[in-house]
């Protein structure tokens, strides 16, 4: 499980870093708003942890960022603020959970699998994927567009539901081997951009709109134009 933290003072930085290694989690470390974007746009996370004051803004706005392109990641908000309006404010925002500074690490954990057990819970009764016209149905792995069906291979399969779980996210080259192919990805080789290839004709050619961008030096992006 990989969790991203957003917390611009050291000490509580560390702290938290430190701890959730331990607790066997990968954690990625943001001190901003202007970093944290960066991060989340270009990795996968299974939860954040992020403060509500940071240097250049709040956490309210990056709570509102995150869920425009990923509406079930778990939120954990942290705040030195005890209101009952700055608990509302966070949750509106789109923050699922909300935790006042000082805190016991033991909530903390107790917080975070609670949150992961939801996540995966929801993940697990999503039958049906969908993004414009196109439909994935997780349940007997197959797929259509605009009510045509489209024949896919295991690993286009694997290839089209991951990009259907995370739209509007660029995934990069490396990303896509780990958790299509469970391998390290070998630059001198171009087979994910071959089955993107091959992915691209199956669900675009005779449709009207592509859906599969390339970003350049990046990787690629499931998105509208």
């Amino acid at each position: 499980m990989k969790i991203l933290i957003i917390e611009d003072e050291p000490k509580v930085a560390s702290f938290l870093v430190k701890g959730l290694q331990e607790a066997n989690y990968q954690v990625s470390l943001a001190g901003d708003i202007a970093s944290a974007k960066r991060t989340f746009d270009n990795d996968h996370f299974n939860l954040l942890i992020m403060d509500v004051l940071l240097p250049d803004g709040s956490g309210m706005e990056l709570c509102r960022y995150v869920r425009k392109s990923d509406t079930a990641i778990p939120i954990l908000m942290l705040t030195a603020l005890d209101s009952v309006d700055s608990k509302v404010t966070g949750l509106q925002a789109g923050a699922d959970d909300y935790l006042v500074k000082p805190f016991h690490f033991s909530e903390l954990l107790a917080r975070i699998e609670a949150l992961l057990r939801r996540s995966k819970s929801q993940q697990t009764d999503a039958q049906i994927l969908t993004f414009a016209d196109l439909k994935l149905n997780t349940w007997n792995k197959t797929a259509e567009r605009a009510g045509t069906e489209i024949t896919l291979t295991a690993k286009e399969y694997a290839l089209l539901e991951l990009f259907m779980q995370h739209p509007n996210k660029t995934l990069s080259r490396e990303y896509i081997a780990e958790k299509v192919w469970g391998i390290d990805f070998d630059t001198r080789t171009n087979f994910i951009d071959v089955y993107v290839n091959y992915l691209r004709n199956k669900i675009e050619k005779g449709f009207s709109s592509k859906l599969i961008y390339t970003i350049i030096g990046m990787g690629y992006i499931l998105k509208e134009k």
